[in-house]
Formats: structure tokens, sequence, C-alpha cells
């Protein structure tokens, strides 16, 4: 009977045990404020964040983020405190302190799932903030949707953010039309990799997010819309120049100009 006892005990304590080691915090979201940087570091070694992968038969592979011994959870739709989701089909560290990263949610749709930034705040603890602005019907409300990586230099968010890597600094992404997403598709960057250019319809879009400024250039209304067909012709046809203010955008060549191909290097 003892032995019965002792043995119950144990299950209860150790179920006791699992439930605290899977405790989960939620998150309602805030909204980002312009040029907003991601890189503050706290002593306490208690406040790490970790990102844990997933591989559970009846979820699938997935990632989950823990903040010290609780896994984050956050509130997806404002409007809807039931709509939490603590599993993200991409999670990557922003800030070389390893203190913020990049998230976005885990759905049937990937590249249309919202996507935040986790980090930690300034006077302790953590917060969650969404990476969404309001977009009107029209050829951008879909196109760029999802994460891109652009090399080191940081990480496009559905056409409308560039979050900095190392520095963690977001920033807002000037649109063609301010109701509306850049439509447009990821082409290359200038060489300060401040300035962004898209491939848009029969024209491009640069934007430099430092300077908050862009320009468009029309191109030929018979050039191919295939990504690497422009690419090529831009590389043979354009380069970048800085302007009074020292931005970077490209120009169509003068002929007499000598141009450095490795400008284009992606």
């Amino acid at each position: 009977m003892k032995k019965s006892l002792l043995a119950l005990s144990l299950i209860i304590l150790i179920i006791g045990c699992s439930k605290d080691d899977e405790k989960t915090k939620n998150y309602i979201p805030r909204v980002l404020t312009k040029n907003e940087s991601f890189n503050h570091y706290s002593e306490k070694k208690s406040d790490s964040i970790t990102i844990f992968k997933s591989n559970k038969p009846e979820q699938g592979e997935s990632l989950t983020v823990k903040f010290r011994d609780s896994t984050v959870s956050i509130q997806t739709d404002p409007k809807d405190p039931k709509k939490t989701t603590n599993r993200f089909a991409f999670a990557e560290f922003i800030n070389s302190q390893k203190t913020s990263l990049l998230v976005q949610v885990e759905d049937e749709n990937e590249l249309a799932a919202p996507s935040f930034i986790i980090s930690l705040k300034e006077e302790g603890g953590l917060e969650v903030v969404s990476l969404t602005r309001p977009t009107k019907p029209g050829p951008g409300e879909k196109i760029g949707l999802g994460i891109s990586r652009l090399g080191r230099t940081g990480h496009l968010v559905n056409n409308d953010f560039f979050i900095r890597g190392v520095t963690g600094k977001a920033y807002f992404l000037k649109r063609q039309d301010p109701e509306q997403r850049i439509d447009g598709k990821y082409l290359l960057l200038s060489p300060d990799r401040n300035t962004i250019v898209f491939a848009a319809p029969k024209s491009l879009y640069q934007v430099n997010y430092i300077a908050d400024e862009s320009s468009t250039l029309p191109l030929p209304a018979d050039q191919p819309s295939e990504i690497a067909v422009v690419y090529t012709y831009v590389q043979n046809n354009y380069s970048f120049q800085k302007n009074k203010e020292g931005v970077s955008f490209l120009k169509k060549n003068d002929n007499d100009r000598i141009v450095d191909i490795s400008e284009f290097k992606k």
C-alpha cells in the first residue's frame, strides 16, 4: 500500500513539474513606431530568449520561443483574445545581443501569415511588436508578402518594413501609394545597402529607408518582366549614383561613364 501511494505521489509530482515547465504567457502586440531600434541588453542571465524546434507527431515541425521559463504566445487578432499562437514557421534573431527576434506565425498560408518582433524591453521584461500596416485592395495587396533575408544586411518584411541586421532597427518603407503595399519584387540593394530596388510593372521602384526617399525609373515597354532578365538589363544600363544629399539611386548610364559591375553583386 505504501509503495502504491509513493508511486502515485511521484506521478503527481512529475505531472506538476511538467506543467510548470510548459508555462505559457500570452502577449498582446503593440504597433511599431517609426525607426525603432530593438537592441536592448539585460545583465540578468534569466532574461534570455531561446528558440526551440518542435517536432511532435501531432503538430509537425514548428518553432517555439521561450522567455525565461515561459513559452511565448501571441494574440494574433487584436479584436479576438481567443486567437493566439505559440507556433512559428520562422524565428531568427535580428540583433547581435540576441535579445530580439523576428517571427512569422505558422499557418497553412505561410506567406500571408503575420509577422512580429519579439524583443527585450529597455526597462526589463518582454514585448511583442506587430509588423503590419493597413493596405487597400489592389496590385500590391498580396505581392511581396512574407520574410526575405537580404544577405547579412537584414530582412525585408511584406514589402513594407526593413529590419536591419546587427542593430535590429526597424524601418518603414515608403510606398508608391501611401494606402497600398509596394507593388514590386525585390531586385537588389545599393552598394551602401541603404537603397532597396524593386522590379515593379514596367518600372524600377527604389526606396532609401535611411533617408525615407524614393525614386521611380521607367523601363522600356517591351521589357520582359522576369526578374533575371530585368536584373541583367539593369546591370547593363544603369548604375548607382548619389544625389546632393548623398542618397544612392539607380540612374541611366552616360555613354562615357565607366560602370563598376561589382555594384550589382547580390
